[in-house]
């Protein structure tokens, strides 16, 4: 699955989602489901932590305080 885009992934979540809604999924389908899922999760997790690293904090004493590096780069 790591040959697809996350563009194709999501679709590919959205049709499995409306199979299974109009007529189930065998159980390879049911484990692609979760594959794809837990794929998209990580992918949004590492974007978020990106974002997060790069935050820094002005404290009152007007030092600059980074958010990935006081708390280990995302390992929390």
């Amino acid at each position: 699955m790591s040959e697809l885009t996350m563009e194709q992934k999501i679709a590919r979540i959205n049709q499995l989602y409306h199979k299974s809604q109009a007529e189930g999924l065998t159980e390879e389908e049911k484990a692609e489901q979760a594959a794809l899922r837990k794929a998209y999760v990580e992918n949004i997790r590492a974007g978020l932590r990106g974002q997060l690293n790069n935050i820094d904090i002005i404290n009152e004493d007007g030092s600059v305080e980074n958010l990935g590096e006081k708390f280990g780069n995302g390992k929390h």
